[in-house]
């Protein structure tokens, strides 16, 4: 028996850790790539802005005929190289980012391999098969055990046509099984075939059309099954009796019979 949640079987994930873990070196690698970059930004903004007034200093200068129109040039060309190194920075700031945002979409997705190489059980029941042995390989794709749904117990059964009619989803039923024959188990009709499923070669006459067979399933109670998972047997024969008519009531015989609850 195992609960929903539990861990059936875990993958080797060995050289996905190493991925992972290299994964996360490139994500630490780019953040301090940021870091560096707006560091970059704010020494190429104090270069700018110092020479952004030196040339304001060679323009008034030039103006008094203090210095010569070469030296402003050369404080001229100062600040456009100034302006040039912090679009740089500022570009190579943005691509640093870039670089954090995909070493961090590459370590989630590794991650998301890991965590998809436990396998869990979707819903509480009963492991009945193991297909895998440990350290077998296994194709993408392949079975490791099968587990039964305890809590979805049905009993197919064949109706003809005359009380196929009066049967409807939701109809209550009772199941009888062989092996326990003390017990009633409730339970209710949850599928109802559209179509026959024996079809004789003529069905002209009414009487053969009397010996046309649906299918009908008749699910058990989901909390009866709940509270009797630990002894819920599946493949067993039995009978199953459906109440025709809405306004029919059970036989005493019929009553609900049902094991005692086992306590834990």
């Amino acid at each position: 028996m195992v609960k929903q949640g539990q861990v059936l079987a875990r993958m080797d994930t060995a050289e996905l850790q190493a991925s992972l873990a290299k994964a996360k070196a490139d994500v630490a690698q780019a953040t301090e790539a940021v870091a560096e970059a707006r560091a970059l930004i704010v020494q190429r903004e104090s270069e700018l802005k110092y020479a952004q007034q030196e040339l304001a200093r060679a323009q008034f200068l030039i103006q008094k005929g203090h210095i010569s129109k070469q030296s402003a040039d050369q404080k001229q060309t100062a600040q456009d190289t100034a302006q040039a190194a912090l679009e740089a920075a500022r570009a190579r700031l943005v691509s640093s980012e870039r670089a954090v945002e995909s070493a961090s979409a590459e370590a989630r997705r590794i991650q998301t391999q890991i965590d998809d190489s436990s396998l869990t059980a979707p819903r509480p029941g009963r492991i009945e098969y193991r297909l895998a042995e440990p350290g077998e390989v296994l194709a993408s794709g392949g079975k490791v055990v099968t587990l039964l749904d305890l809590s979805d117990v049905y009993m197919t059964i064949f109706l003809p046509t005359a009380q196929a009619g009066r049967v409807f989803i939701g109809s209550e039923a009772r199941i009888i099984l062989d092996a326990a024959p003390q017990l009633v188990i409730p339970a209710k009709v949850s599928f109802v075939s559209a179509q026959a499923q024996f079809t004789p070669r003529e069905v002209e006459t009414q009487s053969e059309r009397e010996k046309l067979m649906f299918r009908v399933k008749v699910k058990i109670d989901p909390a009866v099954l709940r509270a009797h998972m630990e002894k819920v047997k599946t493949g067993l024969p039995g009978e199953a009796y459906v109440l025709l008519g809405s306004n029919a009531t059970w036989p005493e015989r019929f009553a609900v019979k049902l094991p005692p609850v086992s306590k834990k």
